[in-house]
């Protein structure tokens, strides 16, 4: 692992604890815990939430796609965001991949593709709406989310993977936060990380190949879903928004893009799932409202 991956790991820990201490299980969900989707444990597992009101209820879905640069998290730091999703009428998977250096590329989306399934599979099981069913993704889990996106929407992209996303299936709206899209067009600012990472990301078998594959902006088309694309004025991934923004538009995809200031909280990276925080209560409501929009 290189010294990049382990500051990240520690620093990331650090103010994830800070940001969740004392936060506990509300009293209105119900958690169906550590649900293995593949064999390699703990990392292919998975958590289901759901509104306690909603018994016997089919209710939409949101599959969280969790964030960490590539090398850190799991479904444990994205339990409270998740279950706060859920208090808003949704049922919410909520999962762990393999991680890098561990786990190279592309480990991570194809326990993606395989949570997506594992979700389609299970909806008589859970009361989950097979026609409803959206993603969120923040960092590094936003640029996987658009990955899979493109495999559900793209069969040549997806062809270059030695593993498949659902058949006939691609995900009802995204929302994409505070999101990795670009290796090649970041800032010196954002390259010194990202860049940096990439050794403990990618095989490096066949560099050029690879660094195709995970340019995410290389493979958004207009069979993409409606997106909500959001950023903040202190996040350090800022300007990657709207180089997404204007692909998007550019293939003519239902796109919304919220950029959120305040001069007391300034906001930063994935702010949203800080659940002390007012600005991040309003982004995850807009964007819960944004998919109900979506519900047909």
């Amino acid at each position: 692992m290189s010294a990049l991956s382990d500051m990240i790991r520690k620093t990331f820990a650090e103010s994830d604890r800070v940001r969740d201490l004392n936060l506990t299980v509300p009293d209105d969900i119900t958690c169906h815990r550590n649900i293995p989707y593949g064999s390699q444990l703990p990392w292919q597992t998975l958590d289901v939430y759901r509104p306690s009101s909603a018994i016997g209820k089919i209710l939409p879905v949101i599959v969280s796609v969790h964030g960490g640069a590539f090398v850190y998290g799991d479904k444990e730091l994205y339990q409270y965001y998740c279950m706060s999703l859920a208090q808003r009428g949704f049922a919410v998977v909520n999962f762990s991949y393999r991680l890098a250096p561990e786990n190279r590329f592309p480990s991570s989306l194809q326990d993606t593709c395989s949570v997506f399934q594992w979700t389609l599979d299970h909806c008589s099981e859970y009361l989950l709406d097979p026609e409803h069913i959206f993603a969120v993704g923040d960092s590094a889990g936003a640029h996987l989310l658009v990955l899979f996106t493109a495999m559900c929407t793209d069969p040549s992209f997806a062809a270059s993977f030695p593993f498949l996303p659902p058949q006939d299936f691609v995900p009802r709206a995204l929302a994409l936060n505070s999101g990795l899209y670009s290796f090649k067009y970041a800032p010196d600012s954002e390259n010194q990380m990202t860049v940096g990472l990439l050794q403990d990301l990618l095989p490096m078998e066949d560099p050029a190949a690879e660094m195709d594959q995970i340019e995410a902006l290389n493979h958004i088309s207009g069979t993409f879903p409606p997106v909500f694309v959001m950023t903040a004025e202190d996040d350090f991934l800022r300007s990657q928004a709207p180089m997404l923004v204007s692909k998007l538009v550019e293939q003519n995809v239902p796109t919304v893009f919220h950029y959120y200031t305040d001069p007391e909280e300034k906001p930063g990276h994935v702010f949203h799932l800080d659940m002390k925080s007012p600005l991040a209560a309003q982004c995850n409501e807009e964007e819960c409202a944004f998919f109900r929009s979506c519900v047909k």
